[in-house]
C-alpha cells in the first residue's frame, strides 16, 4: 500500500520562534500528538506532545516564552510519498518512533503518517507487527 493512501494529507507547520504555548494548544485543536517544525521553507525539526511534558512543563520553563526551536527534535526522520507502507513501518520500528513526515520528491511536506494512520488503513497482518513493534518500544 502507498503512503499517500495511510497518511494525514491536511498538515500544519509551526514556525521556529512560535511558542510551545501556541504549539500546544494547535495539538488540543487538531487532536494531534506532533507538529513539524519550519524555518525558510524547510523541514527542521519536530515537537511532540512528549517534548513539551518533558522539556518545559517537566523543567518549569514558560510556554508562552519557550520556542519550538528550542525544544524540537531535530534530525527528522521521514518517508518519502514513493515508499509503501510498509517500508514506513519498518522505519517506525527501527528508529522506535511513532509519526513520521511523509515528503515529496521536491523534498516538500505533504503528510504525516503514524501508527494509528496506519492501523486504520493496512490488514490485520501489517497491523499485529505494528503492535508488536509498539510494545517493544515500551518495554
Amino acid at each position: 500500500m502507498e503512503i499517500t493512501a495511510a497518511m494525514h494529507q491536511q498538515v500544519d507547520w509551526a514556525s521556529a520562534d512560535m511558542p510551545v504555548s501556541e504549539m500546544a494548544k494547535m495539538m488540543r485543536k487538531d487532536d494531534i500528538g506532533a507538529i513539524p517544525v519550519g524555518k525558510d521553507d524547510k523541514l527542521i525539526g519536530m515537537v511532540t506532545d512528549r517534548d513539551i511534558a518533558l522539556r518545559v512543563v517537566a523543567e518549569g520553563r514558560d510556554p508562552a516564552k519557550t520556542t519550538a526551536e528550542e525544544i524540537m527534535t531535530k534530525g527528522i526522520v521521514y518517508c518519502r510519498t514513493t515508499e509503501t507502507v510498509e517500508d514506513a513501518v519498518h522505519l517506525m520500528d527501527q528508529k522506535k518512533i511513532r509519526r513520521l513526515p511523509v515528503i515529496d520528491d521536491n523534498k516538500r511536506l505533504v503528510g504525516m503518517l503514524s501508527l494509528g494512520d496506519i492501523s486504520h488503513a493496512v490488514g490485520r497482518e501489517l497491523s499485529g507487527e505494528l503492535l508488536h513493534a509498539l510494545a517493544d518500544h515500551h518495554k
